[in-house]
């Protein structure tokens, strides 16, 4: 019996450890999965934000393909500036097309990506392919893509031009179908860019349409922040708003007066501009012939809109030769011969 409750005893005791030990692998079990989730999460979330393109950098690159686009067009008109005015205004459309499809064959046809695109790391993929490789757009999918924008536009402006110069009773039903296809495309175009804003794909209607995404050719990098240049900028945006609070409580006139008289003092002058000065001959803020000549309490004179000019914007003017203050602004009492005048 003894026996017998010992191999109890110790059988209770075995099932007790191999319990225990159950519940810690457990533990255990249950515990590393969640850190290695966790240790996990961050990346897959880094690889997903590196493989998305941002919505700000595909509206770049529209803007990027527009500027692009404009640029060329100017250009090429410049080329045929001297020639007859309006002679490609019958034909403005096509030629527009032409130069589009001559960058569509040299962007997306032959690297995948707009120019706007290169230029910011981005490029075309199809996204019906279920591969996880890369897989650019088909060819097929480039025709369309062109069809549909070089030659949407084409046909707009054609169109256009087509309703406008002719004035049919048959184009009236042409003319409202064709209203409503661009009614309807534009409200198209505005519903998908609100999808675009929420989901943060396919950025015009035409990609909806084909499959064609936009994903980074190169994985990102942690994007940083750099506070140099608006550090800068900041800087500079208050010294040039300190200065145009400063710049008007300097008498500029005054100075320049002060510098003058510094600069040639009354006793380093010369002979023949101190005659023609006291002479009467000369003003001594224009230094030209003046004109109804009048004094302010010194030997020199000026001339009337010069020195009441100088007076009024400074009540404190002084004369740029001697450094006499102005009491009173008086004409000239004494005259002067013509015949010291010396006419060329």
């Amino acid at each position: 019996m003894r026996r017998a409750k010992k191999k109890t005893k110790s059988n209770r005791k075995e099932k007790g450890e191999q319990k225990k030990g159950r519940k810690k692998r457990e533990k255990r079990e249950k515990e590393v999965p969640k850190t290695f989730r966790e240790d996990m999460a961050p990346r897959e979330e880094n690889t997903k934000s590196t493989d998305r393109v941002l919505r700000i950098s595909q509206l770049d690159a529209l803007e990027l393909n527009k500027a692009l686009e404009q640029l060329v067009w100017s250009q090429f008109t410049q080329c045929f500036h001297g020639f007859k005015p309006g002679l490609f205004a019958r034909f403005e459309p096509e030629v527009k097309a032409f130069l589009w499809l001559f960058l569509w064959r040299f962007t997306i046809y032959s690297k995948n990506a707009t120019v706007g695109q290169s230029v910011l790391n981005i490029q075309y993929k199809d996204s019906f392919s279920q591969s996880l490789r890369y897989q650019p757009p088909s060819k097929n999918q480039k025709i369309w893509y062109a069809v549909c924008t070089i030659g949407g536009r084409w046909l707009e402006e054609r169109c256009y031009d087509l309703f406008r110069n002719h004035h049919l009773a048959s184009f009236g039903k042409l003319k409202q179908c064709a209203n409503f296809v661009v009614g309807l495309l534009k409200l198209g175009g505005l519903i998908n860019f609100l999808i675009f804003l929420q989901r943060g794909k396919f950025a015009t209607l035409t990609e909806r349409l084909l499959g064609i995404n936009s994903i980074f050719c190169r994985p990102q990098n942690a994007r940083e922040v750099g506070f140099e240049y608006m550090n800068r900028e900041l800087l500079w945006h208050g010294f040039a708003e300190f200065l145009i609070f400063l710049l008007p409580l300097i008498n500029i006139q005054k100075l320049k007066a002060k510098l003058s008289s510094w600069c040639i003092p009354l006793t380093g002058a010369s002979n023949s501009d101190s005659t023609l000065a006291t002479s009467g001959k000369e003003c001594s803020l224009c230094g030209e012939w003046p004109t109804m000549p009048h004094t302010i309490g010194c030997e020199h004179i000026f001339c009337y809109y010069c020195v009441k000019s100088s007076f009024l914007f400074d009540m404190y003017f002084t004369c740029p030769k001697c450094g006499t203050e102005v009491h009173s602004v008086q004409p000239l009492k004494s005259g002067i011969e013509m015949s010291e005048v010396n006419v060329p």
